[in-house]
Order: C-alpha cells, then sequence, then structure tokens
C-alpha cells in the first residue's frame, strides 16, 4: 500500500489528505524521501554536461518535492497539533534534516558546479530574477561551510546537527512548561472577571476535563485575566508561572540549552570567519550590522523609557489609594493599566470585546483585501488536520490564487504564540505551485454556543498574521527558493505590521465591529474612543519589547555569555530597565530567537519594519485614503508580489520613493516629542 504521504495528491488544490495520514505514515516517508532527495542531487552533482543555469540551479529548485511534500504536513502538525509521537518524531527528524542539509552543501562537486556558474555569470544571459537566484544559492553555500574542508567542514556539520537537536528541545519543554501549569479558580476568585473572561476560563477548564474554571498560560486566557482580576495574589501567581515558563528547573529546564546553543552559534561564526554571531547573520539583512540595530532601538529606547516611568508613577498613585502600602510590582502593570485606560479614555475592554467576534474579525480581514487587491474567498469542505481548522478558496476574476487555512484557538497540543506558514509556496519554474497558507493563533475558545470574542490585540494579531498570508498568496515569481516571505528576516515584518493598520481604519470597525448579542454595530463614540486610546501604554509594550531585542543582539555580539541569565540581567541593568517591566520574552521561553535561527539576532526586525510600515501607511494617507486603488497596486507590484527577488531596500525604495526616518515609527507609538 502507498504511503499517502508519498503519493500524489489527488485532492482538491492538491491538499494534503489528512484524513488519510497517520503519525506511523511519518518515519518510512521521511526515510524515503530523503533519499530520494539525495538521488536527485547526486544525479544534478554528477551530470556530465557543462554546468547551466537550468541543469544545476533550475534543477535543484525543482528537486526535493516528496521531502517538501512530507515536512509540510510533518511541520504543521507538530507545531499545531502535536503529541508524544509527534515530538518524539521531531526530536527524532532534527539531526537527520541537519544532516541531510548539511550532506546538500558539503556536495563538493555540486558546489563546484555552483560556483562555476558564479564565476560565469557575467557571461550567461540571466535574467535579473535568475541572476538573484544564482546569486542568493553561491551565497548560501558559502555560509553554510561549503568552502570548509577537512576538520573544519566535519566540525560545522557536527555544531548544525547538535542546533537543530537542541532547537527542537527548546521548543518542546516550552510546550510541556505550557500545558503543566494551571491555576484552577473557585467561584470567589473570579471577583472582578468580566463575564469574557469567565467564559474562557470555563471553556479552558472543560477543555482539561475539569469542572471548574482554570487560568491556563494561553496568552489569550493570561492577559485578560492579569488585567481583571481584583484578586492581587492570583496575578502574582500567575505572572510568576508565565514569565518562569523555561526554567522550572528538572527535565524542562531551557536554561542550560540557551547557553549551549549560543556557544555553537559563535563556533559556527567563527569557523565561517566572522567576528561573531550578530555580525554573520547581519550580513544579509537590511540592518547590515549589530550598530546600526543599536542605533534604531537606542533612539526609540529612552522616549519609550519616559513614557513607561511616567505611567507607572501615576499608577503608583492608584495602587496607594487602593491602601497598598508596597511597591508596584509587574503582575500590578496590567490590572492598574486597564484602570487608567478606562479612566482616560472611558474605554472598558469588557466593553468593547462583544464588538469584536472572530468570524466578524476574519470577515473584516478578507473584505479590506477584496478591496486592495480583488481577492475573493470562498469556504472550502475538506480535511483538515484540527476539527477547529476552516479553509478557504482563494480567487482573483475567477482565478485560483490560493488555499487559505486558519487554526484559530489555544489547544494545550499547539506551541504558544501566532505564526504564518505554508504548507505549499509559490512559483513558477520547473513547475507551475500554487501558494497553500496557514495562519496559526491561539485565541480562547468559547464554552459551546457561545461566539469567539477577541481582544482588541487579538484582533491586530489576526491582521497581522493575515498580512503575512498576503505576502505568501499575492507572491509572482518564478523560483520557490524567492517566493512569499522568503526576503530579509527585518523585512519580513512589514507586510504583516503594515496591514494591521486596516483594522484601525474606522469605516472598516464601523461594519464589522457589531455587538454578539445585538448585531448592531459599534457606536461612533465607542469607536472614537478605541482609536483615541490606540497609542495607550505604548511606553510598556516598546520597552519590553526593546529589552528583548537588546538581550537577543548583545547575546549574539562578542563572545557567547557563560551565564545567559546573568549576562540577560546584565544587561537590562545597564539599560535601566524598570523593575515594574519584564522582558517580553526572558531567555529560557524565548523561542524567536532559541528555537531556532530564524529569529536569533534579529527580534529587532519587527520595530525596523515598523519604522516602514508607518511610513508605508501615511502613503497611503497622504494619496487617497487607506484604499487607495494607485497605493494598494502600488504595494502590490513592489513589495507583496517580489518575494526576495530583489534586495530589500530596493523594493521599499521603488515603492515609496526613499527609505523612512523613525519620526513616523514614534508618531505612530504615541513617543514623538
Amino acid at each position: 500500500m502507498t504511503n499517502p504521504l508519498l503519493a500524489t495528491w489527488e485532492t482538491p488544490f492538491g491538499l494534503a489528505p489528512f484524513d488519510a495520514i497517520s503519525d506511523e505514515d511519518f518515519a518510512p516517508a521521511l526515510e524515503e524521501a530523503l533519499a530520494a532527495h539525495l538521488a536527485e542531487i547526486e544525479a544534478i552533482a554528477g551530470a556530465a554536461a557543462p554546468a547551466s543555469f537550468a541543469n544545476t540551479i533550475e534543477a535543484m529548485e525543482g528537486a526535493g518535492r516528496a521531502l517538501d511534500q512530507v515536512l509540510s504536513v510533518f511541520f504543521t502538525v507538530a507545531g499545531s497539533d502535536s503529541n508524544e509521537a509527534r515530538q518524539a518524531l521531531q526530536r527524532e527528524f532534527s539531526p537527520k534534516l541537519a544532516a541531510h542539509s548539511s550532506a546538500i552543501y558539503a556536495n563538493a562537486a555540486l558546489f563546484a558546479r555552483v560556483r562555476d556558474l558564479w564565476e560565469r555569470r557575467d557571461a550567461l544571459d540571466l535574467s535579473p530574477e535568475e541572476a538573484r537566484v544564482l546569486m542568493l544559492t553561491h551565497r548560501g553555500f558559502v555560509r553554510a561551510g561549503a568552502a570548509l574542508s577537512g576538520a573544519e567542514a566535519a566540525r560545522m556539520k557536527e555544531v548544525k546537527s547538535r542546533l537543530a537537536v537542541l532547537g527542537t528541545q527548546f521548543t518542546q519543554n516550552l510546550l510541556k512548561d505550557e500545558a503543566a501549569w494551571v491555576l484552577p479558580l473557585a467561584e470567589g476568585d473570579l471577583e472582578g472577571l468580566p463575564e469574557f473572561v469567565v467564559d474562557a476560563a470555563r471553556a479552558a477548564g472543560a477543555a482539561l476535563g475539569r469542572t471548574g474554571p482554570v487560568v491556563t498560560l494561553s496568552r489569550s486566557l493570561i492577559v485578560p485575566f492579569l488585567q481583571f482580576s481584583s484578586r492581587r495574589d492570583l496575578r502574582e501567581a500567575a505572572w510568576r508561572a508565565w514569565t518562569a515558563r523555561g526554567e522550572n528547573g528538572g527535565e524542562t529546564d531551557n536554561r542550560a540549552i540557551a547557553a549551549e546553543i549560543l556557544r555553537l552559534r559563535e563556533e559556527r561564526a567563527a569557523l565561517l570567519g566572522y567576528a561573531d554571531f550578530a555580525a554573520f547573520k547581519l550580513e544579509t539583512e537590511m540592518a547590515g550590522s549589530p550598530d546600526r540595530v543599536r542605533d534604531l532601538l537606542r533612539q526609540v529606547w529612552e522616549p519609550a523609557r519616559d513614557a513607561a516611568l511616567r505611567d507607572q508613577a501615576q499608577m503608583e498613585e492608584m495602587l496607594r489609594a487602593e491602601g497598598l502600602n508596597d511597591a508596584f510590582r509587574p503582575w500590578d502593570w496590567r490590572y492598574y493599566a486597564e484602570k487608567r485606560r478606562q479612566a482616560l479614555h472611558d474605554l472598558d475592554e469588557a466593553e468593547l470585546k462583544p464588538y469584536l467576534q472572530l468570524d466578524r474579525m476574519i470577515e473584516a480581514a478578507f473584505a479590506c483585501s477584496t478591496r486592495l487587491f480583488g481577492l475573493e474567498f470562498r469556504p472550502l469542505d475538506v480535511p483538515l488536520y484540527h476539527p477547529d481548522c476552516r479553509a478557504w478558496e482563494v480567487t482573483r476574476q475567477g482565478r485560483h490564487v490560493a488555499v487559505f487555512i486558519g487554526d484559530y484557538f489555544a489547544r494545550a497540543s499547539k506551541r504558544s504564540g501566532a505564526w504564518c506558514s505554508a504548507m505549499q509556496v509559490q512559483a513558477k519554474r520547473p513547475e507551475t505551485r500554487a501558494p497553500v497558507v496557514l495562519n496559526i493563533c491561539n485565541f480562547a475558545k468559547p464554552p459551546a454556543g457561545k461566539p469567539a470574542l477577541l481582544s482588541y490585540d487579538d484582533a491586530r494579531t489576526l491582521f497581522h498574521e493575515f498580512g503575512h498570508a498576503l505576502h505568501q498568496m499575492l507572491s509572482d515569481v518564478e523560483f520557490a527558493s524567492i517566493s512569499g516571505t522568503s526576503v530579509a528576516r527585518d523585512f519580513v515584518e512589514l507586510p504583516s505590521q503594515l496591514y494591521e493598520h486596516w483594522l484601525e481604519v474606522p469605516e472598516v470597525l464601523e461594519t464589522y465591529a457589531t455587538h454578539a448579542a445585538t448585531g448592531a454595530p459599534m457606536p461612533r463614540a465607542l469607536l472614537d474612543k478605541v482609536l483615541a486610546a490606540a497609542s495607550f501604554d505604548m511606553g510598556f509594550q516598546t520597552v519590553e519589547y526593546i529589552g528583548s531585542a537588546l538581550v537577543d543582539l548583545e547575546f549574539h555580539s562578542g563572545p557567547a555569555p557563560a551565564d545567559p541569565m546573568a549576562r540577560q540581567a546584565e544587561i537590562l541593568a545597564g539599560l535601566g530597565m524598570p523593575e515594574a517591566i519584564a522582558m517580553r520574552h526572558a531567555t529560557p521561553h524565548f523561542a524567536h530567537v532559541f528555537a531556532g535561527d530564524g529569529y536569533s539576532a534579529g527580534y529587532y526586525s519587527y520595530m525596523w519594519s515598523e519604522v516602514m510600515d508607518a511610513d508605508a501607511f501615511a502613503a497611503f494617507q497622504e494619496a487617497g485614503g487607506a484604499f487607495d486603488p494607485e497605493m494598494a497596486a502600488r504595494l502590490e507590484e513592489f513589495i507583496l508580489s517580489k518575494g526576495g527577488s530583489e534586495e530589500a531596500e530596493a523594493l521599499y525604495t521603488r515603492f515609496r520613493g526613499r527609505m523612512p526616518g523613525v519620526e513616523a515609527l514614534l508618531k505612530g507609538r504615541g513617543l514623538a516629542a
């Protein structure tokens, strides 16, 4: 019987037949797919004909389709619906995949063909996109260590294999810590909690087979609990558990893993001739160097810290007025910030939340893309990997564009956070592929029969991830390796953060923010308060973010710290980090940085992109408004459709006519002088 992971998927749009795939299929499918891919690579490397773009670079682009098919399913379920079997497979697969990648990059005959093409590039009559793919392929080989030999090459292989194992272990430890902690709530513990938080707590308890409400470490539950619970002791317990993920001792403690990852990254950079890992990593990003990153973050740090300290002083007065003779603590911040928001803006999250129904916010995200880019969405009835998932066919003027899958609710089997991934990316050569794109979130699931309600932050997250999805769906390039979000790390967040701005367009909220019980649109007075409070508490949000970004950068600049926790404390002290604000992601649960190389020395990229997204949305406002058709066409033409086919700075400059300064960001965050 053919393994369903290796079969030709005769399904609508070639979607994975999730209902036919079992966990037992993954290991044999991976072994067969790895062998097939290596055979394809050996054939390319050993070809008798002289190297050409078609028989080497394009052939490499087309190789490994079976492996792509297997891994697209495995990593989707491993991240979004894990179990013990899938976690064991992930631990088994990580070193195998690292060794497989190393074998390809260490293939001397293959690298010789790539290098030959690179050296003859001016005589090859390549299109601009072909030249770009050749450059990136050659650079990828060199940065992977293809030019190394002997003991150095062997050591590079060992380092990358060990890093893959450690990244998987870090992620699984974090998932276990998040799944293990539960705070049961008695009826008396619900004091101060609005109905939507109580509903979410009851639903979380039911999902765990408990009879009463609970708080878990799902962000969409713990954050509103910290906002509204009048029980300071319970807020402290919840906050301590939330910030202690990955550092609870025992088998799931990530501190030693983080230290080893940093040492191995330092060694990897040294083997390639770089001063440190930050220099290696940033060489290919828009920022180019650690100093440019520090310059950006420092420009924002001081005004953000000043704003946060001013806000804290006012909240300390509120704490004193309630008769508490104690220092203002981190578990107090969200609680008193919510009270302060209600006082300053007359805006109550409990009043706002019924207007932010998940289904209506999905409609809003789709509708904005329809007005901007002409996309249409049709629900699909297809087997998916979990009952909570939904799928849509995306079309434009009747032509198939993509399949979009949304997986929105938190569960114990899903890693925390929100992300966008693609089971298949867009390409035209050597074969045409249409994207299959996923958005995964962790919103609180409502009790049966009740609509799912979002916080404003949740709604912003939904728009953010859909912005990434648009980058994938509207991609229009020749080759998969430069498709969609395959861009510089500090450029990848531009489309996602830019799309968040459409949530704040008044006519969008007027149309789609309708009350869950009455169906009435959000009153204009409430809408005005929402928009007026858009930059509320931005000092806190900016400080917690920059603290994490600078710790990440300094961890990878210079020698790796022997004790990352001590170094983290030293960096934060040097910044003057307010004691009542913690890093957004402390080292032991900093999955962006330690679950893989993606955001290592690159967590700053959200702010680097924000400089551009603030400026880019200003371009719409300066033109005909948020839905200006000419600006929408320029955004698609120069950014969303281009993937990594050109340098990011060139693409942005073609869209906007220039690169931006930090002023629009400071203004947008309410931090401008």
